[in-house]
């Protein structure tokens, strides 16, 4: 059969299953032999509930869906020059019938970094140009490999991306799939996503708080204990709890009280362990950054370290978090959409790297008075209109090129602002383009004083 424009084989001989039991995670994750059963399974959609675990997972796809795409070509000189091709642009556009570009992106990497795989599925006209990208749940999606290394992905019904409901699955070939995957230790077709680095981390610091919600949901803790030296009956206690609680409490808290017959009372302070909780919060929460390298502090743990300004973190995040799924990004879409020199997909990074206006117009203003941009192309980075004349590169006067400096400290005094007078000046030697004019109109005189001769 036929889908998207592609050949799709229903049973292919000789593909083997890629062990995928150690690289891909698991829908269930079970602490314990029985866990599920007894519903106390960890499941992944509960672990993303971690403020931590799911801020560094957002916080990387948003910013990645952020950058819209770029279709660039370099021209003769090497420069990049964003462009529109018909048969590229409009699918980095509009990527399918139900999504942006920036849901797009940001899908893509949710699935990337979640499960450690993100399938891309394309989809084709009649004359094979690629007209729609889908991104496919990687849970319903199998790669194969046949005896003869030709890799191939076996895909489950998906309405949603246009996948029929025909015998339940689909076998496509690798030329109609971008695959792109976090690193892979155990396959090379399966990514391992950074959550299972984290997963430890992130499991006991969502049990720490699920086990304080439920603490102080119950309010299982009493500010002391009243107790007498020998048995009391319930009335008795009753009295006297409300006489301490009416006298003692709230108000009248600090009050002296005055007790006989042996009573007692002890107070429950905090254990040293409870105090420490806050400690081992953090400390996990930094554990859980370190997969995902997105420092802490970006993720309102602790506090921004003394001297880093706003580019200096931004710079630090992209390159430690961020570049490495721009990277493979634009290159898949280079080699999925078969897109080659001198044409290329980018990410633009300027919505990410954005500095503030003051700063952005001293840059801006250092690049125009050193030559590099014209006045024209720094105003359009502040959506002003061109000036006439703004195309132009433009240098001060006073500014002189090193063989002109040169040729002015080869004089006797470089630094005289006088000129020499004209008997002081060495004659100058003619050139023989001079000697061969002079010795010409000396012929001239010569054959005309001749031919007044003759007449007379």
């Amino acid at each position: 059969m036929r889908l998207f424009g592609f050949e799709i084989t229903r049973r292919q001989k000789a593909l083997s299953q890629v062990p995928v039991s150690r690289g891909w995670w698991p829908l269930i994750r079970e602490p314990f032999a029985g866990a599920w059963q007894r519903n106390k399974e960890e499941r992944l959609d509960s672990l993303l509930q971690y403020p931590t675990l799911y801020a560094c997972v957002s916080r990387i796809a948003t910013d990645i869906g952020k950058l819209p795409f770029q279709l660039k070509a370099k021209d003769a000189n090497g420069i990049w020059s964003v462009v529109e091709n018909p048969a590229y642009s409009p699918v980095l556009r509009k990527p399918n019938h139900y999504q942006i570009q920036q849901q797009f992106r940001e899908a893509w990497l949710l699935s990337k970094l979640s499960q450690g795989n993100a399938y891309i599925l394309k989809e084709r006209d009649n004359r094979g140009v690629v007209v729609g990208l889908y991104i496919l749940d990687p849970c319903r999606v199998l790669p194969l490999v046949s005896d003869s290394g030709e890799v191939f992905y076996q895909l489950y019904t998906d309405n949603l991306n246009l996948l029929p409901e025909d015998g339940g699955q689909l076998i496509v070939p690798a030329s109609e799939i971008i695959h792109d995957r976090c690193i892979c230790p155990f396959h090379p077709l399966i990514g391992l996503p950074p959550i299972a680095a984290a997963h430890w981390p992130a499991l006991k610091n969502m049990r720490i708080l699920r086990s304080s919600s439920e603490f102080f949901a119950n309010n299982a803790q009493p500010s002391g204990i009243l107790s007498a030296p020998g048995a009391i009956n319930d009335s008795t206690a009753e009295r006297l709890k409300t006489y301490w609680n009416e006298n003692f409490t709230g108000s009248n808290a600090g009050k002296v009280a005055v007790v006989g017959d042996g009573l007692q009372f002890v107070s429950l302070a905090a254990k040293s362990v409870d105090a420490q909780m806050v400690e081992q919060l953090r400390y996990s929460d930094e554990q859980i950054c370190q997969p995902f390298g997105i420092p802490p502090f970006k993720v309102g743990i602790g506090s921004i370290p003394a001297g880093m300004k706003v580019d200096d973190i931004n710079q630090l995040y992209y390159s430690d978090a961020l570049q490495t799924h721009v990277e493979a990004m634009e290159s898949l879409l280079d080699d999925g959409l078969k897109i080659s020199a001198p044409l290329g997909v980018e990410l633009d990074l300027w919505p990410l790297l954005r500095m503030d206006p003051s700063k952005q117009a001293d840059y801006e203003a250092k690049l125009v008075g050193g030559a590099i941009k014209t006045p024209n192309e720094a105003r359009r980075n502040f959506d002003l209109a061109p000036k006439t004349g703004g195309d132009a590169i433009y240098l001060q006067q006073q500014n002189f090129s090193l063989e002109a400096l040169a040729r002015r400290d080869e004089q006797a005094d470089p630094f005289s602002t006088t000129q020499p007078a004209p008997s002081d000046l060495e004659p100058e030697e003619p050139s023989d383009e001079e000697i061969e004019d002079q010795a010409r109109m000396l012929a001239l005189l010569i054959e005309k004083e001749l031919t007044s001769a003759e007449h007379a």
